[in-house]
């Protein structure tokens, strides 16, 4: 397994933040909110990065094409497994780094028509940008911003130049 990108300290504090817009609420709101984002927008795409707003959409009936989770909420919380769906793929993708294994699940599972779960040993969050940067133009992806609700970036041409500079200014392992 070899890591193409290493998150930097400052990278770490300025992701911290939002990167799309933010959908304050319950569960139950910010489901609700999304889905009438999602019938007036009409996203090519819906991507989801994260276990417990994973675990949401699917029970509010929302299926992304692709959904990217580690079983793990907040560095800590084992969450319930789900059953399996059309195509599942494991990776390792460990704290604070992109592996090239990973980069490489998500495109190929954005290429596919198969709803695809991608299972992450270690973490899942950077897999945000990777997302981002290989979806189709203006899909949707969802995460879940801790205490507050979820967040959801359109891939606009912008995103995805701000992506590749948050990966330029990584630090890319040596092998």
């Amino acid at each position: 397994m070899t890591s193409a990108y290493t998150l930097t300290s400052r990278l770490r504090v300025f992701l911290k933040e939002p990167f799309g817009t933010l959908i304050e609420g319950t569960p139950q709101e910010t489901m609700a909110k999304l889905k009438v984002l999602l019938i007036s927008e009409q996203p090519p795409e819906l991507i989801s990065v994260g276990d417990v707003v994973s675990q949401n959409l699917h029970e509010y009936g929302v299926n992304p094409q692709l959904t990217i989770i580690d079983h793990v909420s907040l560095r800590d919380i084992a969450m319930p497994r789900q059953d399996p769906v059309e195509k599942m793929v494991y990776v390792q993708n460990p704290q604070g780094t992109i592996t090239e294994q990973a980069i490489l699940a998500v495109k190929e599972a954005l290429e596919s028509e198969v709803h695809t779960h991608i299972i992450v040993e270690g973490e899942e969050d950077l897999l945000v940008l990777i997302a981002v940067l290989y979806a189709a133009k203006d899909a949707f992806i969802v995460y879940g911003q801790p205490y507050c609700g979820i967040v959801v970036v359109k891939a606009s041409s912008e995103k995805k130049a701000q992506v590749k500079e948050f990966l330029n200014e990584m630090k890319t392992s040596k092998s």
